[in-house]
């Protein structure tokens, strides 16, 4: 009978060339533009880079983008814990439909989330005119940008929150009913520190892509220097005025929120796993 190999059992120079190809990969694909953007960002010197990330319109651009994060973070928050909530604690009608929606954003494009908000909320869309009529405007100001922002970083939390959710099941929130919590306790002193790991790393997922997201906002923002202009957008109006320096000096700081994301998930990971191997001791 042939001796039974493992996949793990593979020769030292496939092993080699299998990592050799991983690793090229990787610094082809993901180092290699990401260290270009950096050199291109000091490409006129420290003094340079300065002089980009502090222009008006590039402040302007920063502080928009902390804004739009600040409000769509919070409520994709609120939302991810109400929804992994319902979905892992409670039965009712339509709830597969209801974790299905919930994925919704990962497979509609952005630019086409932008377009619907245009279309619901424009001067000649559905609700336009009565907004219009009441002095209240969506498209082309920091609400339109902050609905579409929502839009796109809706599933995050949720989707960081409902497995972990399920597999923790209800045993905890249906011992500390018993023993006379009420429902605000039981989620704040039951529910939350069981989850604390998971919901950090789905906001921190939903924070990087607020920070980031261009296709949606693109399309609602009208691209108003020193208004709508979140850095994404400021970086390709940069781009397209052939201001090279300066748009590599603005993206090179988006670059560093990604990096320091990479960081602090795998804190958040390393963290998690310590103390899931540490109930399995106790």
């Amino acid at each position: 009978m042939a001796k039974l190999r493992l996949p793990t059992n593979d020769s030292l120079p496939v092993k080699g060339v299998l990592v050799g190809l991983a690793v090229g990969y990787i610094a082809l694909f993901l180092l290699t533009p990401l260290i270009a953007v950096f050199i291109e960002a000091l490409r006129k010197g420290v003094d340079g880079f300065i002089a980009a990330v502090t222009e008006k319109d590039a402040v302007s651009a920063i502080q928009l983008t902390l804004t739009v994060a600040a409000i769509a973070v919070p409520l994709n928050c609120l939302f991810g814990l109400a929804a992994a909530w319902a979905v892992t604690k409670h039965h009712f009608v339509g709830k597969a439909m209801f974790v299905t929606l919930i994925d919704l954003p990962f497979s509609v494009s952005p630019v086409i989330a932008g377009l619907v908000y245009v279309l619901l909320f424009g001067a000649h869309g559905y609700f336009g005119p009565v907004l219009d009529a009441l002095g209240i405007k969506v498209i082309f100001t920091v609400t339109g940008l902050v609905l579409a922002t929502i839009f796109v970083t809706f599933p995050f939390v949720a989707r960081e929150l409902i497995p972990l959710m399920q597999e923790q099941g209800v045993s905890e929130e249906e011992a500390a009913l018993s023993l006379g919590a009420n429902g605000w306790q039981t989620v704040w002193l039951v529910t939350l520190p069981n989850v604390r790991w998971g919901l950090l790393y789905g906001v921190l997922l939903c924070n990087a892509r607020a920070m980031g997201e261009f296709g949606a906002v693109s399309v609602v923002s009208g691209h108003i220097r020193g208004l709508t202009n979140t850095m994404p957008l400021h970086v390709e109006i940069l781009y397209n005025e052939y201001n090279f320096a300066a748009a590599f000096a603005v993206a090179s700081l988006l670059a560093f929120l990604a990096l320091v994301t990479l960081f602090l998930k795998g804190i958040l990971e390393w963290r998690y796993a310590s103390d899931i191997a540490a109930s399995h001791r106790h």
